[in-house]
């Protein structure tokens, strides 16, 4: 399998976006967007996931988060869908239940070249410190779209919003590793009957 790194970038007049992702890496991740809590989330979907990653973002955060976490989430897909190719000889599929603490969350990935999203998600706060919860579905809408992958995320229980995000960030994460693995038993086909993970 070739090596699986790409680079993206997205300049607006909101943001300006510079993301690069190894996906056989070793989960290190170098990231600054401006946004504590979400760099935080970023580091633990680059840790649990092992795919390296460095982001560089500079938004508009005087007016709010929105269009550094959505622009980042769009750069982020694009670079997956640049460094994955054409998706030979991957897992495809994968699923995860992640527990912590109270809280337990599943993500469920088809790497399938279809971005979709389900969220069955909700927090019993507008807020995670200055952070809005609602921009977690944000994100993980941008990063199904560009990254072109069928993503469901369920959070079944929590009580703690923190822990109920993180738990998001760390399923996909490791649904994602697990459906971008290698498959030792076809490692130059598309699984796909299709023969193309194109969309």
């Amino acid at each position: 399998m070739a090596p699986r790194s790409a680079e993206a970038s997205r300049k607006t007049k909101e943001t300006d976006i510079s993301v690069s992702v190894h996906v056989d890496g070793s989960g290190k991740s170098d990231i600054a967007t401006g946004v504590g809590f979400f760099d935080h989330m970023l580091d633990q979907l680059s840790r649990h996931s092992l795919i390296d990653m460095t982001v560089r973002a500079k938004g508009d955060l005087h007016i709010d988060d929105h269009h550094t976490v959505e622009d980042t989430g769009i750069a982020l897909g694009q670079a997956l869908t640049k460094a994955l190719g054409e998706r030979r000889g991957i897992m495809r599929y994968a699923s995860f239940d992640l527990a912590m603490d109270e809280t337990l969350t599943r993500a469920a990935i088809d790497v399938s070249g279809r971005p979709f999203l389900v969220w069955n998600v909700s927090f019993s706060s507008p807020k995670i410190g200055t952070f809005d919860t609602e921009l977690v579905r944000e994100f993980f809408q941008a990063l199904a779209q560009n990254a072109g992958i069928t993503l469901h995320v369920t959070n079944h229980y929590g009580a703690n919003n923190h822990h109920i995000a993180e738990t998001c960030f760390k399923a996909v994460a490791r649904a994602l590793r697990a459906a971008l693995e290698p498959d030792p038993r076809q490692p130059d086909a598309v699984p796909s009957t299709k023969g193309s993970l194109k969309g």
